[in-house]
């Protein structure tokens, strides 16, 4: 896909319209996690040295369309303005005189935060009339907001049609990523999808299994295609009324020359519990009143060798349940093994969703993966083949 950087903008004193993703964790009014703050500081540091006028477009919450104030951005301006180290200006609407007026004052370099765009219908509706309205206090338009690009709203998607389109230094690496992940990969290429429901990722299943050479099925999801093969799962989470869904993946698989690892021993426990006592069985050998919890050492060991045998990896969800010890040693072995074949220079590892990025700093190793995403809900239609309108817009 090709789009236009912001090296191939000019700059110089012009409006710059900037869909940044500040949709922050706040705890009364104070901004709890300023990661997606840091995030934008590339592109707005880039704007500002290139001599624009930075104009920050965002949503927070979901206030539909209507005024809410404890949904208002204004508690953003603060923490913003330490992350860059300079003044932020902030208007009182996103469209209209207030927004008119706070642009109307700006200097080369200044930076501008507008109110939350979900104030107005028009936003969720991609509604023409308010793109115009959002697009008349801009030169030009930079997508700097990955994880909103599977939304077609207004400051995503119909904005870019009106305006000279870029995209953004955090959107810029995104697709990047993705591109040597799933694109234009280095092969053999394995992926690991995990997680507890097979019903939540079936277009992500079905769509790897043709692109990948090898793909790796951990988490609950895992003991739904365990039981689709005729193993005993006790009292596990699983789908089974997804069981012949389960073995058309494995058929589609076959068919696409795509080889599937499913767990060879897994690790089970009466009780989910912190410190629960845990056995590890072979697949199919469980008690009814045992769960299964994570993958067992042969399992994780398997998948080990597979990446050191993979030059690209692609990871989205646990391997267990990570948040509670001792089920989350499947997921930490295997996130360390990846990140030590990254920092060796024999593997490019991709991952992203929230689960996924909680593991890997649980494990302390989402520094060393080559990328990881925070985009959730776009990274994973990403991985499913879909086409993200904001990304499609870019492109135009």
């Amino acid at each position: 896909m090709s789009f236009k950087t912001l090296d191939d903008a000019d700059l110089q004193g012009k409006r710059a319209l900037v869909r940044v993703d500040f949709n922050v964790p706040m705890e009364d009014g104070q901004v709890t996690d300023d990661t997606r703050l840091r995030a934008a500081k590339p592109t707005i540091d880039k704007l500002r040295a290139g001599g624009a006028k930075v104009i920050l477009l965002a949503h927070f919450d979901r206030p539909k369309g209507k005024v809410v104030p404890s949904m208002s951005l204004r508690p953003i301006v603060e923490p913003l303005s330490k992350v860059l180290g300079a003044p932020v200006a902030f208007a009182e609407d996103c469209i209209g005189p207030k927004a008119r007026a706070a642009v109307n004052a700006m200097q080369p370099g200044d930076v501008l935060l507008l109110e939350n765009v979900r104030f107005h219908e028009g936003e969720e509706a991609n509604d023409r009339s308010f793109a115009d309205a959002l697009a008349a206090n801009g030169d030009l338009y930079v997508n700097d907001a990955f994880s909103a690009a599977h939304r077609a709203h207004a400051s995503t998607e119909a904005i870019a049609r009106r305006l000279p389109a870029y995209a953004g230094e955090q959107m810029r690496l995104e697709l990047e990523a993705l591109d040597r992940a799933l694109g234009h990969p280095e092969r053999p290429v394995l992926g690991i999808v995990g997680g507890s429901k097979v019903s939540t990722k079936l277009d992500l299943l079905r769509h790897l299994v043709t692109k990948l050479d090898k793909l790796a099925i951990g988490g609950g999801m895992a003991n739904t295609f365990l039981y689709a093969q005729g193993h005993d799962v006790g009292a596990s989470y699983c789908e089974k009324d997804l069981a012949e869904t389960a073995r058309d993946v494995i058929r589609l698989a076959g068919q696409n020359n795509c080889k599937l690892f499913l767990p060879l021993d897994i690790v089970v426990a009466e009780k989910l519990a912190p410190g629960a006592p845990a056995r590890v069985r072979d697949v199919g050998s469980i008690d009814e009143d045992e769960r299964i919890l994570d993958a067992g050492p042969e399992t994780v060991e398997r998948l080990c060798r597979a990446m050191g045998n993979s030059k690209t990896l692609i990871w989205n969800g646990p391997l267990g349940v990570f948040e509670i010890p001792p089920f989350d040693k499947g997921t930490v072995e295997a996130a360390r093994h990846a990140a030590k074949l990254v920092r060796e220079g024999k593997l490019v590892a991709v991952a992203g969703g929230g689960d996924t990025v909680a593991a890997l700093n649980a494990a302390g190793v989402a520094g060393d993966f080559t990328f990881v995403s925070t985009a959730g809900g776009a990274f994973l239609e990403w991985m499913e083949g879909k086409t993200l309108p904001g990304v499609a817009a870019l492109s135009r």
